[in-house]
Parts: C-alpha cells; sequence; structure tokens
C-alpha cells in the first residue's frame, strides 16, 4: 500500500531536463559588460591593426 505523504517529483521526459541554481565563487558579469567588453577589445585590435608598423 502506497504511502500519502510521499513525495514524488514530476515525471520528466521528451528533453526537459530539471535544472538547479547553483550559486559559485568567482566573478559574476552580466550579459551586457560581455558584449561592451568584446566590443573593446575588437575597437583595440583595429587601432593596433592599422597603428602599428611591422615592416611588410
Amino acid at each position: 500500500m502506497a504511502r500519502k505523504d510521499k513525495k514524488t517529483l514530476p515525471a520528466s521526459g521528451a528533453g526537459i531536463v530539471r535544472f538547479f541554481n547553483d550559486d559559485t565563487a568567482g566573478m559574476k558579469i552580466s550579459p551586457n559588460q560581455v558584449v561592451i567588453g568584446t566590443i573593446i577589445i575588437a575597437l583595440i585590435c583595429i587601432a593596433l591593426r592599422f597603428t602599428v608598423n611591422v615592416g611588410y
């Protein structure tokens, strides 16, 4: 006979995966900061490409 107080998780299927947020140590940056950082690095690379003379 099944116990009434037993808690069960819903069945998962069809590629649905349960995801638990884990707080991990380290830097936390927002997606906006990633985009801005990428743009800044790209601009630095472009500026260096046209200013550095490597003798070619």
